[in-house]
């Protein structure tokens, strides 16, 4: 939060800082502000609106009305700021950039964890993230109830059909993988064919698979093929209007970038 914080305001400050504050506000005067709901949605970001604020009054005081993870309505109250006037309007629009983005996520990523209710399918985000902000973007996707995908090329291995292709197929990509792979890292293969898939099943050597890009038919067979034998995860074409019909075919997983 302190790194995110301090790039942007250095960002929207530069070398002289809110020139328009310190020339029109007079040092010392005292200033409210209330943080406001323009939309009704699902907040996440609260903590980086009060540290963008204390970042430069570290006096400021904060009164909060509500939490991450809450689903907020219009007009709602989310947070009050009292403190030197040129601090809050130097601070507004850097935090509002950043609980605003962030409520956008968890929004949308709760209104797809809405639409799978029922069902087994849970809700993933991906690496397609604003780069430098990965971290509070899959946080706010957790805020909107969704799950977390992994958070970098380092924490999971997840073979994709580049590394099938330079690595000589299928069966040879997963016996490198499983070869170098301690006995705490996952791995999942990326299969858009359902021959590809049960190359998978014949190697054994994956811990789940991605099934890129297949409509609900192919899912569904897809979901027959593997009989549980390990997790499913549908990737590609993942849109609201979608959802529900993918979740249907029984696949564990949906990640989506949109969110």
């Amino acid at each position: 939060i302190d790194a995110a914080v301090t790039r942007a305001l250095a960002e929207d400050h530069g070398r002289a800082g809110d020139v328009t504050s310190i020339a029109t506000i007079p040092e010392g005067m005292p200033a409210r502000a209330v943080v406001v709901v323009r939309k009704a949605g699902v907040i996440a970001g609260l903590p980086l609106v009060a540290a963008t604020f204390r970042k430069l009054a570290p006096e400021i005081a904060i009164t909060a009305h509500a939490i991450d993870g809450t689903e907020v309505a219009t007009k709602t109250a989310l947070m009050e700021v009292e403190g030197p006037a040129r601090a809050v309007l130097a601070a507004e629009r850097t935090a509002l950039n950043l609980v605003g983005h962030l409520s956008g996520v968890a929004t949308a990523t709760h209104e797809f964890v809405r639409r799978v209710a029922g069902t087994r399918t849970r809700i993933c985000c991906t690496r397609k993230t604003t780069p430098g902000l990965r971290a509070l973007e899959k946080y706010a996707v957790r805020c909107g109830g969704g799950f977390n995908h992994r958070f970098g090329l380092d924490d999971a291995m997840l073979i994709k059909d580049n590394h099938i292709a330079v690595a000589g197929g299928i069966r040879a990509v997963l016996e490198r993988a499983r070869a170098s792979a301690g006995h705490l890292v996952k791995i999942e293969i990326e299969v858009d064919r359902l021959d590809q898939l049960r190359e998978v099943l014949e190697v054994g050597l994956a811990d789940a698979v991605l099934l890129d890009n297949m409509d609900v038919a192919t899912l569904r067979k897809a979901v027959e093929v593997v009989a549980g034998r390990f997790p499913l995860e549908a990737s590609g074409g993942i849109t609201l209007d979608a959802i529900a019909e993918i979740a249907k075919t029984g696949v564990d997983y949906a990640s989506s970038g949109w969110i």
